[in-house]
């Protein structure tokens, strides 16, 4: 028993580096999304003021917050459908 409980400690231990980085290339993968959609798909008069839409906000928000699997995959669809090219991951 105590062999496998050392197992199970020892593989946990060893996946932690692998999920922090998951969770740094979320992040700035997530950031990159955030400043394409806030720089190009904003509504206003063309003069540089324009805001973007509500769900663009929200995503970007989620993102800053650390919610990643919130905000990504509404800014993915949003740039798509502009027909913009998504940063590499």
């Amino acid at each position: 028993m105590r062999f496998w409980r050392a197992l199970l400690v020892l593989s946990v231990l060893a996946s932690l580096p692998f999920a922090a980085s998951a969770q740094s290339s979320d992040g700035e993968y997530c950031a990159a999304l955030s400043t394409l959609a806030n720089r190009y798909l904003v509504s206003g008069t063309g003069n540089g003021n324009g805001q973007p839409d509500l769900e663009v906000r929200e995503a970007t928000i989620a993102c800053s917050a650390g919610q990643y699997a919130r905000g990504i995959p509404v800014l993915e669809r949003k740039l798509r459908d502009a027909r913009f090219t998504l940063p590499k991951r």
